[in-house]
């Protein structure tokens, strides 16, 4: 499955949910807290996300959030956060406090196939500046951090250099919006112009890496996903090398098959073992599907990231 499916699929499952149902069924049970001996069962911090483990922990969203804690998991991501009702999004929040897990990224703008972020002074810029100001209230509710950005593709035709610097300036100014609580956009490369080579050639200076350190933002930093740049050269742990002043976020997803890690080509134990050499402290979203059915698919999940780690 390709990244952009993948959050498409995400957002129709957002969209179609009863989420009254979702909050108002069976309360939560009285563990208020992962149990000692799950915690510490991974040594980085994976996000998983709603769905992921509905057949093993039914479709409440308290009890996924309850299950994933059982199992060690102490992050989660929800892409589609900012779509659900504001009670939701504080049920959510306060679940995750009780349980001490940390809320990953949540989309705060995207553009899969616009140009946005490139064309200065229209319509769309307040609209990514909007999305920005609306997403800083939905990180209060769940204490969340980081927020992405797609920024779209660029023009074709048009000079590489002008549009780069349009994006940097818009950057700046939803970093404006986030410095003051202490929020961060990571960019996802996908979708940049300036990462296809049927564009134009990725000068250093337009990679995701070299627009945050030109935006000269705490607030701004690279999504790393590994899935993605598994797709092209050079070898995954010298990109992430390359970029690491700048990473901010990890995404894991094998390739091809965007599924959990040991379904593709990717070298995880490798992978994982590097960010923990690194020092990464930061969080790895589960942005990927299920590669089985039902709780045996879900289980699967769960093994294949004890035994990435432990390889």
């Amino acid at each position: 499955m390709k990244r952009r499916e993948f959050l498409q699929a995400g957002v129709a499952a957002v969209a179609g949910a009863v989420w009254p149902d979702a909050v108002s069924g069976a309360p939560p049970g009285p563990r208020t807290s992962a149990p000692p001996s799950a915690r510490g069962r991974f040594r980085l911090k994976h996000a998983p996300h709603f769905g992921m483990f509905k057949h093993l922990a039914g479709d409440h969203l308290v009890d996924q959030l309850k299950f994933a804690a059982d199992q060690g998991f102490v992050a989660w991501q929800d892409n589609g956060l900012t779509s659900r009702p504001v009670e939701v999004q504080e049920r959510i929040g306060r679940t995750l406090a009780a349980l001490d897990m940390e809320m990953g990224a949540f989309r705060a703008s995207t553009a899969f196939e616009e140009v946005r972020f490139e064309r200065p002074g229209d319509a769309a810029w307040q609209q990514v500046l909007q999305d920005f100001r609306d997403s800083v209230e939905v990180a209060k509710r769940v204490g969340a951090k980081w927020l992405t950005v797609a920024p779209g593709h660029y023009q074709h035709g048009a000079d590489p250099d002008s549009q780069a610097a349009n994006c940097i300036e818009l950057l700046k100014r939803c970093c404006s919006i986030l410095e003051p609580h202490g929020l961060v956009l990571v960019l996802e490369p996908l979708y940049w112009g300036i990462n296809r080579s049927d564009d134009f050639p990725p000068k250093p200076a337009l990679r995701p890496e070299g627009i945050c350190r030109a935006v000269g933002s705490p607030a701004c930093k690279v999504l790393f996903d590994i899935g993605r740049q598994h797709s092209g050269p050079p070898d995954l742990v010298a990109q992430l090398e390359s970029a690491w002043s700048e990473v901010g976020y990890v995404y894991s997803a094998d390739n091809p098959g965007r599924k959990e890690p040991g379904t593709g080509n990717i070298d995880f134990p490798r992978v994982f073992g590097h960010l923990a050499a690194l020092g990464y402290s930061g969080l790895v979203g589960m942005e990927h599907g299920n590669s089985q059915p039902g709780a045996e698919g879900e289980r699967a999940v769960i093994d294949a990231y004890l035994a990435a780690e432990r390889s």
